[in-house]
């Protein structure tokens, strides 16, 4: 083995033959212990919720300790083939050539994976696991103000989240003072005037909800253009300066599907 920094090697095999690599693949996708890549020519398959297939050709494999699985081209940033959840892994030599397979059941899908060539194959273990956070995403927004509303009004509390009605659908469900029905539409940007719409539709429909019940529909975004102001109080509609939100809370990491300390 040998370690640079956060990252230790654990096995690193340069040009292996079908049998070495079916033996690599098993052995490290059974354990789920480590991250794995492998470079080279290579065929790949997919059957399930649809059909592809990649000819021939460099196919950089990922396959993390979780069991996801990508196959990516040698440009771009999205995987030409991607499956998570994966239940199943196996490798094994047919036809002179070491095959992948990952099966996903509860889809009925499978990725074969043909490899022509080699020419790495790399298992490593990443020994500190990272936190993330996307600030200022408008999920991350509406997260924050679903937890404390207070920044559109004081009084108010979240009802739903992300809350369907007949036109489409809330970002945030309220109550204020007075029993008093609150419908906010988050944007994490500046605020169109062609947004002041679609806010009518949402009181309509929240209001055959309520019945005679007072429905308040407020635009909350960091700032709105010029004209929105207007629109938004020919419709006594109100609008909601929000520009700062203190971050999500931090979320326990996925659980393995493959057991306890994978």
């Amino acid at each position: 083995m040998m370690e640079t920094g956060n990252v230790m090697i654990q096995e690193q095999l340069l040009s292996p033959g079908a049998d070495e690599l079916a033996a690599f693949l098993r052995r490290h996708t059974q354990k789920r212990d480590c991250l794995v890549r492998v470079a080279g020519l290579a065929e790949v398959t997919y059957h399930g919720r649809a059909t592809s297939t990649v000819d021939r050709g460099s196919c950089p494999l990922l396959l993390k300790r979780d069991g996801s699985v990508r196959v990516h081209s040698p440009k771009g940033v999205e995987s030409m083939n991607w499956q998570q959840r994966t239940d199943d892994l196996s490798a094994f030599v047919e036809d002179g050539q070491c095959v992948l397979i990952a099966s996903r059941w509860s889809w009925n899908e499978v990725v074969r994976m043909v490899f022509l060539e080699a020419a790495l194959a790399l298992a490593f273990a990443l020994t500190e696991e990272a936190g993330f956070v996307l600030a200022g995403s408008e999920p991350g927004l509406q997260g924050a103000l679903t937890r404390n509303p207070n920044p559109i009004g004081p009084g108010l509390h979240t009802l739903k989240r992300e809350s369907l009605v007949d036109s489409g659908g809330i970002d945030l469900y309220a109550q204020g003072q007075q029993l008093r029905y609150v419908g906010v539409e988050v944007r994490r940007g500046r605020a169109l005037q062609d947004e002041v719409s679609p806010l009518g539709q949402s009181v309509a429909s929240v209001q055959r909800t309520v019945g005679n019940a007072v429905v308040r529909e407020i635009l909350a975004a960091p700032s709105i253009t010029a004209p929105a102001p207007l629109q938004l109080g020919t419709r006594n509609f109100e609008s909601c300066g929000v520009r700062t939100l203190a971050l999500p809370e931090p979320k326990a990491l996925q659980p393995s599907l493959f057991g306890e300390g994978w």
